[in-house]
């Protein structure tokens, strides 16, 4: 599984990687998880409103950080 957190540094942003590896080591899913910054680099993923979050490829979610379920959910599907 390839995860991208989309941001530009935000606390927003920020506390979207850190949710994102706290739910990963809970479920025990092995992922590769990076960070991405560059605004350019987020646009091509026609992301507007950061943080947004890709799990392989797609875009899953945009523009707020999402609770605790629905994140366990996004990257369980």
């Amino acid at each position: 599984m390839d995860i991208k957190v989309l941001g530009t540094g935000c606390p927003k942003c920020k506390a979207l990687e850190k949710a994102v590896h706290s739910s990963l080591t809970e479920l025990k899913i092995d992922a590769n998880v990076s960070k991405v910054e560059d605004i350019m680099q987020i646009m091509q993923y026609g992301v507007m409103r950061t943080p947004a979050l890709v799990i392989d490829g797609k875009v899953v979610l945009s523009g707020r950080l999402p609770n605790d379920e629905e994140l366990k959910t996004l990257l369980t599907q």
